[in-house]
This record gives structure tokens, sequence and C-alpha cells, in this order.
């Protein structure tokens, strides 16, 4: 794909700031950080299920119809304030108003879901501002596809290895040299801690056989079911949530397996809880 420079034009501002010359959505394809439409759908759904309650109900809407204006180009949009809030009261039957929307956009950049850039006209007069939807867990372009055949060690695990090297600065070389290799000796599935129950094991452990990442898996369960105030049940809704994963991987990408992990299993324990507080609502009436 070819910009049309005449569209798209950037120039330093003071303090190291840039500003863009608004032109054609189309021009504004490279900051698109998703491969298509699907992608973005999918990265906007994890967003949502963590950070859905940070919003009102008016923000929300004024979110939900910002994620409409940038599907021609995925995740990104350069519509004007006042036309995503007539939009809001056109179709969305729960009109907004300019405030609200504009504090929709600060806590969605707080939250890393959204970053915005100041546009000018040709005449060099502000214009509107350009949303751009980050990726999911912040990041902000795709990572290789993840295979389930090759275990990668998790980002807990790369943040104490790299606290651990600063702690082996002064340690001799030899010693040193011997430490390492221990580290680096993978511990196969059946060194996995007994914390973590044999139907979860049993599965993982076809895909990472690493005791490190199964363990790490049901640390996320662990979380997500006391953050969802789920007390039974936990190791068969883990099993689908994995599961779920697998089918996910294979079929399409998934550029932070943890995190994808975390949605689904934050997304099946709240339904359970539902259900779970409606039998016994109903139990108690009848």
């Amino acid at each position: 794909m070819y910009l049309n420079l005449d569209e798209v034009v950037w120039f330093p501002l003071h303090k190291g700031k840039t500003q863009m010359q608004i032109g054609n959505i189309d021009s504004f394809m490279h900051l698109s950080q998703f491969t298509d439409i699907n992608d973005f759908n999918n990265n906007i759904e994890q967003w949502m299920l963590d950070g859905k309650s940070s919003f009102t109900k008016s923000e929300l809407v004024a979110l939900k119809r910002l994620i409409r204006f940038s599907a021609k180009v995925a995740g990104v949009c350069s519509a004007k304030i006042g036309t995503i809030v007539s939009a809001t009261h056109e179709k969305d039957g729960a009109g907004i108003s300019r405030s609200t929307f504009k504090r929709m956009v600060i806590k969605a950049k707080n939250l890393g879901l959204l970053q915005t850039h100041e546009t000018t006209r040709q005449n060099g007069s502000k214009s509107s501002n350009l949303y751009v939807f980050n990726r999911f867990c912040g990041q902000a372009e795709p990572s290789k596809v993840e295979k389930l055949d090759q275990p990668k060690t998790s980002i807990i695990s790369k943040t104490n290895n790299q606290n651990n090297n600063k702690r082996n600065m002064d340690v001799p070389t030899e010693q040193k040299a011997d430490t390492d290799t221990k580290k680096n000796q993978v511990l196969d599935a059946s060194f996995t801690s007994e914390k973590v129950p044999m139907q979860f094991t049993n599965l993982v452990r076809n895909f990472y056989d690493d005791a490190r990442i199964i363990e790490e898996h049901w640390k996320l369960v662990n979380i997500s079911a006391y953050k969802n105030q789920v007390t039974e049940g936990i190791t068969d809704t883990a099993i689908e949530a994995f599961k779920a994963l697998v089918r996910k991987i294979k079929f399409n990408n998934v550029n932070n397996t943890y995190g994808f992990f975390y949605g689904i299993l934050n997304k099946k324990f709240r339904k359970k809880y539902t259900i779970d507080l409606f039998n016994d609502v109903w139990e108690a009436c009848c």
C-alpha cells in the first residue's frame, strides 16, 4: 500500500511533539495495529472483559460508537466528536454529551486501550483528533504466532531471571556457569506442584510439558476464580478454558497466550458465578 503524502504530513512541534495533517481515513492505515476487523474485535473483547467496569453506562455508549467508527481501518478513527455524539442520538437511542465522550477518551487512554493524535488542516489550524486503539495488554505490534509444542517462558519468569542475573554479577564465573545450567533445565510435568489438580496437569502437559508453565497457568486460574468469587467447580472450568485456548491457537493467531487464557477464564467464571447465584436465589424462593 502506498501513502498519499499530500494527505498525511508529519511535522515537529515544540518539546519533541508531532502532529499529522488530516486526510482520508485510508491514509492512516499504517497506524492500525490489527491484521483485520476480526482481529480488532477479538482484542476489544479482551479489553472489555477487564476494563468494562471502569466506564459508566453513558461512557460505554460513547466507546462502542467510537469502536464502530473504527471499522473501515481496523482500530483507527478520524471522525469528529460532534459526528460521533450525533450518531449516539440517532442510532443508539441513548444520546451522550461531548463531555461524556471526552471523559470516556481519558479513561480509555489511562487503561492503555486508546491513544490519540492531534491533527491539523492544510492551513495549519487544528482539526479533529485521530483515535488509535491499542492491542490487548499494550502490544503495539502483532508478535509471531505461538506454537503449542514450543513452550515459552512467561513475563513473570523473565522478570525473575533478570533480577537473579543482577544478584549474580559478583559470583565467580565457574559457579555462575553451573548455576545457569541448572536454571536452564526444564522440569517436565511430573514435577508440577501438588497444588495443581492432576486433571488440569494431565491436559496441559499434552501441549506444554513444563512444570513451570503448567503452574503459571494454574496461578491465573486461582486469580480469576478469586476475582469472580467462585469456589466450586474451579478445575472443570479451568479445563474448559484451556481447551478453548487450544482451539483458538490452532485456528487463529494468539499474540499473548497467558493474557488470552486469563480473558477466557474471567468470562467463564463470571458466567458460572451468575448461574450459581441465580440457582441459590431460586432454591431460596422455591
